[in-house]
């Protein structure tokens, strides 16, 4: 099998991590776009969500992971019986996560299931692949919240739809695939065909924020429903 060689090193981050809610077992954050979640390999992508968040809570864990492009909502564990609780239910699927995403060109359905498994390639790195055969199940649901026109650089209009995406299961990378494979890429996304055609106006991020995270407290057993409004 061939090696996986990561050559991408994070520009810096210089927007802040904020915290929306800590007690003496977690902490809800808001994580901007453009940050790792966990230090890369090199030292040069050491800057991330668990390297600033360990030096104010030490002992802390990500429990999962945000994509560095998306921004939003992130559940930490202040220790290890934390980890473990809340770690087992993201792996049972009992946590309901919700995203904000704008797709390019208008959808033609209000809503539907996109069913497509996901597989790693070494030859295609970082890009993953919609894989029958290889990969592991993963399925979204969406939903259309609008749809409308953004008025670009010369005044042409690109058609946009703004989505509600509710992944059921967590690969790398599967809501923008998921996406790509309806025809509709999210706006902004560099690897599966979001970004705008050369000469045109640059979006400045990948347009994906998760809103909504809901679970049960690990120590409280109380239902969390937190939600953080999509930034664009």
């Amino acid at each position: 099998m061939s090696k996986i060689i990561d050559t991408f090193i994070a520009p810096p981050c210089h927007d802040k991590i904020e915290n929306l809610y800590q007690d003496e077992s977690l902490v809800l954050i808001n994580k901007p776009a453009g940050l790792l979640s966990l230090s890369g390999k090199n030292p040069q992508n050491l800057d991330s969500v668990h390297h600033r968040l360990v030096q104010i809570f030490p002992g802390c864990t990500l429990v999962h992971r945000l994509d560095f492009g998306t921004s939003g909502l992130m559940v930490i564990a202040r220790n290890k019986t934390v980890n473990a609780v809340l770690c087992q239910q993201f792996s049972q699927r009992t946590v309901t996560k919700v995203y904000s995403a704008l797709l390019c060109g208008h959808l033609d359905n209000d809503e539907g299931v996109i069913d497509a498994a996901i597989a790693k390639d070494p030859a295609l790195f970082p890009l993953m692949s919609i894989c029958a055969t290889h990969g592991k199940p993963a399925r979204s649901g969406y939903r259309v919240v609008e749809r409308f026109y953004r008025e670009l650089e010369g005044g042409t209009l690109l058609p946009v739809t703004r989505v509600q995406l509710t992944p059921e299961t967590g690969r790398t990378h599967q809501l923008r695939i998921h996406c790509q494979l309806l025809g509709h890429p999210i706006l902004g996304c560099d690897l599966y065909g979001g970004r705008l055609l050369p000469g045109t106006e640059r979006i400045p991020r990948l347009m994906l924020h998760a809103s909504e995270l809901h679970f049960v407290h690990p120590i409280g057993k109380e239902q969390i429903k937190a939600r953080h409004a999509s930034p664009f």
